[in-house]
């Protein structure tokens, strides 16, 4: 999985198809993100202490990493991750632009 915590990444597909969002946990195990405001699923919270506050609230819910892009920080553009070796560390490249991330 070449998404990390941190990146900004555009949705391919699905209900939220164009939407951009920083990643808030990327699970590798389970081939899934978490980004902000994208996947947003209501939930009826119960007040669980007393001054605590119940309802309806909103949760991030996670996303397959093969639904999402991942966005260039230089170029600004949704591109495919490449890998490259500089000073014996391997690090993530734009494809588009040929710039490190």
């Amino acid at each position: 999985m070449n998404i990390k915590k941190d990146d900004k990444v555009v949705v391919l597909s699905g209900k939220d198809k164009g939407k951009q969002g920083k990643v808030l946990i990327a699970d590798p195990k389970g081939g899934k993100v978490v980004a902000e405001g994208i996947n947003v699923a209501t939930k009826h919270q119960k007040p669980r202490k007393q001054g605590e506050e119940g309802g309806i609230i909103k949760v991030e819910t996670p996303i397959y990493a093969s639904k999402v892009q991942l966005v260039c920080p230089k170029c600004g553009k949704a591109t495919r991750v490449g890998h490259k070796i500089t000073d014996g560390k391997k690090v993530r490249v734009c494809k588009k632009c040929g710039a490190e991330i």
